[in-house]
């Protein structure tokens, strides 16, 4: 996994939020939490779209911001957005510019 050093503006960062607008959450994080098995999912979603949505069940607002933050620093990407039960991260892929999926404006 190689580190990724983004450094987003905030207009950029609007961006990737409204582009996950439209998103399904692509994982759902049930009562055992983030397991390995999770994150391992999840690291395959954000090779295959580079931008992820993910739902979190349960009530515990705290649970929630503490899974937010693992989730970005143990999959390097982008803590995007955080609202209610949906998380969003941003990874862009290794390749090339060219063939990204999500373009980020200037």
């Amino acid at each position: 996994m190689k580190p990724t050093n983004l450094k987003l503006t905030t207009k950029q960062i609007a961006h990737l939020r409204g582009k996950a607008h439209d998103l399904n959450p692509v994982v759902m994080i049930g009562n055992n939490g983030l397991t390995d098995n999770v994150l391992k999912e999840i690291e395959l979603n954000l090779n295959a779209h580079e931008l992820i949505k993910v739902q979190v069940a349960g009530d515990d607002r705290d649970a929630r911001k503490a899974i937010f933050n693992d989730i970005a620093t143990k999959t390097n990407a982008l803590a995007v957005h955080h609202i209610g039960k949906q998380l969003v991260f941003y990874r862009p892929s290794d390749t090339v510019k060219e063939s990204a999926k999500i373009v980020i404006p200037r």
